[in-house]
């Protein structure tokens, strides 16, 4: 039992440091995380989990893999594939069949396998996987429509390549006389039926019991858990492996519903789903032998996952994606972008026992097979996807940004400011005339309800860093920071004019409500446009070699207020302390300046 607990514990503590290793040095997650399975597992040897988990690692994995594609399938919307439907369902159902006949005929030619894993594994690797994209995605900040349709291939995609991989399978059964060819139909029929229509309507049953108040909030999470695993494993009693497809459906019939409390159950999916992708790569990795890894470098193999890249993958997407009204750049980092990840791996090992069972010998190489690619996709294109999406011009920026909601004299000046640097800024308002400056300004701006479903499906917050709530409205300002708290960063979420000064009881509560105070000794909305109307302006002044921090600061009036700092770097810092901070050359400074200070 202490040797189970170790290494549990040592998994959940690699897994989370991989992931804010990944963070904070700006790398891709699942790099990390292979690379401490690898050390955990077969260089170390302190991680063994076909022994300390005995027969439980193939059910533990199968089970994350299905809450994994649900709630892939939970942050699909309908409204966000609009652009993109056309290229998806091309994709999915003409670009995955190319790739399946080009794999078969990769792995059969120059991986060298026999027939029957050939065209399995071709199946297998139909798949891209959202374990892989979606931190991918996180990380890369793409433009909306490239980034959705990698969202909405890979999760739709996941499911559909296991259940190729099970067609194939059963037909290898009906051709070796293991299987009638009626029966085989008969279980793929009821395996689509249970797949499309079962999944759906347990997503739509869930609804229905939410909306009418069946089920209590405190029970509501562990009500869509206790579904997912059960329709999975109903759908997988009938025909093996059907289940990705019923968990798949589940979560987009439930994720396209109006339930009020959707959004705490996707930012509990969301926290789950990170620590099982964190722990099922560390464990599949860690069961590796140290033979499989030696056999990742051999020549068919390498062959075989440079034709994966070169040829099957771009071949099939710009094959499909013809007359989608997909451009060049859009096909060209769809076509290169297809990391494969913990479904090829856990699918890989589920065949390839099936066929060693069946005297099908390399059947075996399947699963080093499927590291090899896994290993290879995610480094070149967890490496690539950031800097060719910049070249291509397919970057939302992900840098320095402020959402600003509240038009008024001081946030549109403050945009103007950001504009003219380079910085991405949105002014959100619900009333429009309040815009009309910010739109003589030139300042980008969003006419309508912040917290709408409508904003939610057309505005991105992956330029922003960090949001600024300046309505003269203190409790709709500490609505928008709650609501935007958990996707943008407690810390990174300003509520203008909030003082923090107030005893320990009220300090607490702003933990939880609101946003962190930003300009509390002004006054308010109400004061910082007194002051504009009195003649301050907000300046940008960038540090060089020649004009550094002493330059500055001592022509700085003594009165100015410090409202951001932009470092070299790219990065956005509200309030800056600048007599305790270290100014750099190509540092830029704003502020809000009295009228004989300005420039």
């Amino acid at each position: 039992m202490s040797n189970v607990v170790t290494a549990v514990a040592m998994i959940a503590t690699a897994g989370v440091a991989a992931q804010w290793l990944a963070w904070r040095f700006q790398l891709p997650a699942i790099v990390l995380l292979l690379a401490a399975g690898a050390l955990a597992g077969p260089v170390t040897g302190l991680v063994q989990p076909d022994v300390q988990f005995a027969g439980l690692v193939q059910p533990l994995v199968a089970v994350a893999v299905a809450i994994i594609l649900f709630e892939g399938g939970l942050t699909l919307n309908f409204h966000e594939i609009s652009g993109t439907s056309k290229a998806v369902r091309r994709i999915v159902f003409i670009g995955a069949p190319i790739a399946f006949l080009l794999g078969a005929v990769n792995a059969y030619y120059v991986a060298e396998l026999s027939l029957w894993p050939a065209l399995i594994f071709a199946g297998i690797l139909v798949v891209t996987g959202p374990t892989v994209i979606i931190p991918l995605l996180r990380q890369a900040k793409l433009a909306k429509r490239p980034a959705a349709l990698l969202r909405w291939e890979a999760i739709l995609a996941d499911p559909l390549g296991a259940l190729i991989a099970v067609f194939v399978f059963e037909a290898f059964l009906v051709a070796s006389g293991q299987h009638h060819a009626d029966t085989l139909l008969m279980r793929i029929a009821l395996a689509l039926l249970l797949g499309l229509a079962g999944g759906w309507f347990a997503g739509r049953a869930l609804v229905w019991a939410f909306v009418n108040g069946h089920v209590p909030e405190y029970l509501k999470i562990p009500v869509i858990l206790t579904t997912v695993i059960g329709t999975y494993a109903i759908s997988n009693a009938v025909l093996e492996e059907s289940g990705l497809l019923t968990v798949t459906m589940l979560g987009l019939a439930l994720g396209n519903s109006r339930i009020a409390s959707l959004g705490e159950v996707k930012r509990f999916k969301e926290i789950m789903t990170i620590l099982l992708v964190s722990g099922v790569f560390i464990i599949l990795t860690a069961s590796l032998e140290p033979s499989a890894l030696v056999s990742a470098f051999e020549p068919r193999t390498l062959a075989f996952v440079l034709v994966l890249l070169f040829v099957v993958r771009p071949v099939s997407v710009w094959l499909a994606t013809i007359g989608t009204g997909l451009g060049a750049k859009e096909r060209l980092l769809v076509g290169w972008i297809a990391p494969r990840g913990v479904v090829a791996v856990a699918v890989s090992g589920l065949f390839a026992g099936l066929l060693v069972g069946r005297g099908i010998e390399d059947g075996a190489r399947l699963v080093p097979l499927a590291f090899s690619v896994v290993v290879v996709t995610v480094i070149a294109h967890g490496f690539s996807i950031a800097p060719l999406a910049r070249a291509l011009g397919l970057s939302s920026g992900g840098g320095a940004g402020l959402l600003i909601v509240g038009a008024n004299r001081f946030t549109v000046a403050l945009a103007e400011k950001f504009g003219q640097k380079e910085i991405p800024v949105l002014v959100s308002d619900r009333n429009w005339r309040r815009l009309r400056h910010a739109r003589n300004a030139g300042v980008p701006t969003h006419y309508g309800e912040i917290l709408s479903e409508v904003a939610e499906h057309t505005i991105s917050l992956a330029p922003y860093s960090h949001l600024l709530a300046a309505s003269d409205n203190d409790d709709y300002n500490a609505l928008i920071c709650t609501n935007f708290g958990p996707e943008i960063g407690r810390s990174e979420v300003l509520q203008i004019g909030r003082d923090d000064t107030e005893g320990a009881q009220h300090r607490q509560l702003m933990v939880t409500l609101g946003g962190r105070p930003y300009l509390a000794s002004c006054g308010g909305i109400e004061g910082l446009d007194g002051l504009l109307a009195q003649g301050w302006k907000v300046s940008a002044t960038t540090l060089s070699e020649t004009y550094g921090k002493d330059r500055f600061l001592e022509a700085r009036a003594p009165e100015a207020i410090s409202l951001f700092l932009l470092s070299a770097g790219g990065k956005l810092r509200p309030e800056p302390d600048l007599s305790q901070d270290t100014l750099k050359p190509g540092d830029t400074v704003f502020s809000l300046v009295p009228p004989e200070k300005d420039g």
